[in-house]
Formats: C-alpha cells, sequence, structure tokens
C-alpha cells in the first residue's frame, strides 16, 4: 500500500468520525478533521478539500434550519460583512506562507478556543455591530487559513443567549457564507490542485455516512456529555499538534516540546472534573446550545445595535 492510499484511508476514518460529530451536535467536521489531517497533509492540500465539502455541509444545515433564519439574520449580518475582508488576507496568507508556520498557527489558535468552550466561559455581548464587524474579519481569517470556525462561533452564539433553532441557523448562515466565499478565493488563487481533488473523494463519502448517522444517535444519547468528550478528544489531539509542529520548526526539542500536550491533557482533565463531578456541570449544560427559558433571561439584558 502506497504512502498517499494509507494517508488517505486514515483521512476516511477521521473524516467519517468528524462528520458524525456533525451531524450530532450540528458543527465539528473541520475542528476535528484539520488537527489529525494536518499530521499527514499541509493546509494548502487539506483546505481546498475541506472548504469544498463544507460548503456542501453548511447548505444542508441551513436547509434543514431555515425556520430559525428570520430570528437571527440581523445578528450575524456584523459577522457576514467582517467575513469578506477576513477571507481574502487568510486566503493570500494560506498562498504565501511557509506550510509548517500555517500548522503552528493553526494550532496555537485552536487550543485556547476549545479550552475556553470546554470551560464554559461566558460574557453577555452587548453590541453586534461593535463585536460582530472585528469578530467577523478575524473569523474570515482563521477560517480561510485552517477551515475551523466552529469553536469561536459557538463561543460568540452562546454569549449572545441564542437559543436552539437560532444557534444552529446562525452557525450555517455564517458557515454558508464563510465557506462559500473561502471556495471562491481559493479558485481565484489557483489553490485547487490535483492532490486536493483527490481529497475530495475520500472526504465526500464519509461525510455522506457520517452526518445521518451522528443525527440519528445522538436522540439516544446526552447531547452534552457527548459534546463535552469530543471537546477532550479534539483538545488532546491539538495538544499532540502543536507539539509536533514545535519540534518540525526547531521552537522546542523533543521530549520538551510534548510538555505542551502534557499540559493540555492535565487542563483538559480538571476541567473534565469539573464538569461530571462538581456543581459547575450545571453551568456547562448551558453550551453550546442554551434552552429558550434559560436564553431568554439572558437576552433581555441584550441590545441590538
Amino acid at each position: 500500500m502506497s504512502s498517499f492510499d494509507l494517508a488517505a484511508l486514515i483521512l476516511a476514518g477521521i473524516a467519517l468520525s468528524a462528520a458524525f460529530v456533525n451531524g450530532a451536535i450540528g458543527y465539528g467536521f473541520s475542528s476535528l478533521t484539520v488537527p489529525l489531517a494536518l499530521v499527514f497533509y499541509t493546509n494548502r492540500v487539506l483546505n481546498p478539500a475541506i472548504v469544498v465539502v463544507e460548503v456542501l455541509i453548511n447548505f444542508y444545515v441551513l436547509f434543514i434550519n431555515l425556520k430559525g433564519v428570520p430570528s437571527v439574520w440581523r445578528r450575524v449580518m456584523p459577522i457576514l460583512i467582517g467575513l469578506l475582508p477576513g477571507i481574502a488576507i487568510g486566503s493570500f496568507a494560506l498562498a504565501a506562507l511557509q506550510p509548517g508556520w500555517i500548522k503552528f498557527c493553526t494550532y496555537t489558535v485552536l487550543l485556547p478556543l476549545i479550552l475556553l468552550q470546554a470551560a464554559g466561559w461566558r460574557r453577555p455581548i452587548e453590541s453586534t455591530w461593535m463585536v460582530g464587524l472585528p469578530f467577523g474579519s478575524m473569523l474570515g481569517v482563521l477560517y480561510s487559513v485552517t477551515t475551523i470556525s466552529g469553536p469561536p462561533l459557538a463561543i460568540l452564539f452562546n454569549n449572545q443567549g441564542l437559543v436552539k433553532n437560532e444557534f444552529r441557523a446562525g452557525l450555517a448562515l455564517v458557515r454558508v457564507v464563510e465557506s462559500t466565499v473561502t471556495a471562491v478565493a481559493y479558485y481565484k488563487l489557483g489553490l485547487f490542485i490535483e492532490e486536493s481533488s483527490k481529497l475530495m473523494l475520500v472526504l465526500i463519502p464519509s461525510v455522506l455516512v457520517g452526518i445521518p448517522c451522528g443525527a440519528y444517535v445522538i436522540r439516544r444519547l446526552d447531547a452534552e456529555t457527548f459534546r463535552r468528550i469530543c471537546m477532550s478528544f479534539d483538545a488532546w489531539v491539538v495538544g499532540f499538534g502543536l507539539s509536533r509542529v514545535l519540534v518540525e520548526l526547531n521552537l522546542m526539542q523533543s521530549p520538551w516540546a510534548y510538555s505542551v500536550m502534557a499540559a493540555t491533557i492535565l487542563v483538559d482533565l480538571y476541567l473534565l472534573y469539573l464538569f461530571f463531578f462538581t456543581g459547575h456541570r450545571t453551568a456547562a449544560e448551558r453550551s453550546p446550545i442554551p434552552e429558550r427559558s434559560q436564553a431568554l433571561d439572558r437576552s433581555q439584558t441584550l441590545e441590538l445595535r
């Protein structure tokens, strides 16, 4: 078996698991696939394939959550406007930067976002436009460089007090725009190469199987516990990936570089302890999709501007 076949087979398994999670909780395909897949591929090869698949996923998710769009589109409009310059900047960066440093930036940005989400971080958002525009620009850069946007979007929407249908609709609306515009930017910059096209053929079947299975199984599981376990796995993977790239870039020597992974595991184990064995779970259960009664209490303090 050639090295490409082996890597493609592993990628198919990773994508299937990530699609299962995406079908269960509404996001997570790229944030689970990318950290693991970067062990075998560079961002320049992986990103175009991921983006095309995500366009299909996001349009599907938006279609099944259309009822929530009228109540949420005003809140996400500043993010959508901010996305455009951010995607342009990030796409040029992907084409110009050395692949190792792109991996380093991907892991470095993603790790604290996952841990913040796992900790149930809460800060009420009172100004949609003042926060949404710069947030959208930073999100556009992040997505076009890494194809990951789920964790920061989940944190923002949690703190805006969106209820279940609004959360899913807002997430889908933002992700449809960011993935579609990013795909166009990649095409204009000539980033779609033959190897990326081959990866699409690996990813699409995994998505077609994984998403319906995840949507079916989550009906029989505690969604918050399942989501929390997925985040722990993601944090550990990102910690491992960051340790590896520190060695590749000669920023730290092995085995000291793996102290980053060890520290990540220790922090996450502490957060798992708070979630499962203390009263902190009550607060965490409001993430990522709060119930209407809880969200309305918080939303009374919010002001749309």
